[in-house]
């Protein structure tokens, strides 16, 4: 019934009781996942929890926050997106919250993910953050809307989002839409076409009240689900239908789970 388009099942947070954590998953109705790429030497942990579960997918590419990692070419991305079960290229964009100074190249990289993207013919999972004029400028520059893709738990503003959408881009709102003072991210929750609306974790971070402060997980996804149809006034099986069904879409995953060699 609900998917979360962004986890991070690979984290140490979640090793002790990964098992525990797919079968609570279940039970909240969970159904589908993808498990995010953050740079390449942990990436063969992530395709390894693709491989293993015929629910779980996964993405290739190395975050903006990563400086002191092996930078990835265009060739080299193209080439694992095509390992079976990669849908997708990133974490990939610019944040210029966390670092400082000099960052020509995250820029740098973000072009290299998106070309990527548009050569595999996968779309893009963007993170940016305090960052939102040059990640655009960005995609606009580099022909991102060929490959399309998700602004993933946005936190922006309603032009920001807009902007993206002119993109051909979906939009993904996070636990943090649950959160008290998250004004302008409730409001793009109520304003975001429903067509292009998706949901996440971004696990183990950001868990959504009334787990806030604690590590987060995919079954808590379908709280992220409430509150937005709260806000938009309507029903959570709306929105968990809609946002299942983008995710398929976007990611060209098969609704069956038994769809393992994707």
């Amino acid at each position: 019934m609900f998917v979360d388009s962004h986890c991070h099942l690979d984290f140490p947070d979640f090793a002790a009781d990964t098992p525990a954590v797919l079968a609570a998953m279940a039970a909240a109705k969970v159904t589908h996942a993808l498990c995010i790429a953050v740079n390449l030497p942990a990436w063969p942990a992530v395709r390894a929890l693709a491989a293993a579960h015929p629910n779980l997918h996964a993405t290739v590419g190395v975050h903006p926050d990563y400086e002191d990692t092996p930078e990835p070419s265009v060739d080299d991305l193209v080439a694992l997106a095509a390992t079976p079960r990669i849908v997708a290229i990133g974490e990939t964009g610019l944040d210029y919250y966390r670092l400082t100074g000099d960052l020509g190249w995250q820029r740098e990289r973000f072009r290299t993910h998106i070309r990527a993207g548009r050569a595999a013919g996968k779309p893009l999972v963007i993170h940016t953050r305090a960052a939102a004029e040059d990640t655009l400028a960005i995609m606009r520059a580099e022909s991102a809307a060929e490959a399309g893709g998700v602004m993933h738990c946005f936190t922006e503003t309603w032009e920001v989002a807009a902007a993206a959408l002119e993109l051909g881009f979906y939009v993904s709102l996070s636990g943090i839409v649950t959160f008290k003072n998250a004004h302008a991210v409730k409001e793009v929750a109520r304003r975001v076409p429903l067509e292009r609306l998706l949901i996440e974790t971004d696990s183990p971070y950001l868990a959504p009240a009334p787990h806030r402060g604690r590590r987060n997980e995919p079954a808590y996804v379908p709280l992220v689900a409430a509150e937005i149809a709260r806000l938009r006034g309507e029903t959570v099986e709306t929105i968990a239908r809609a946002t299942s069904a983008n995710y398929f879409r976007l990611f060209g995953i098969p609704s069956e789970t038994d769809a393992h060699d994707r």
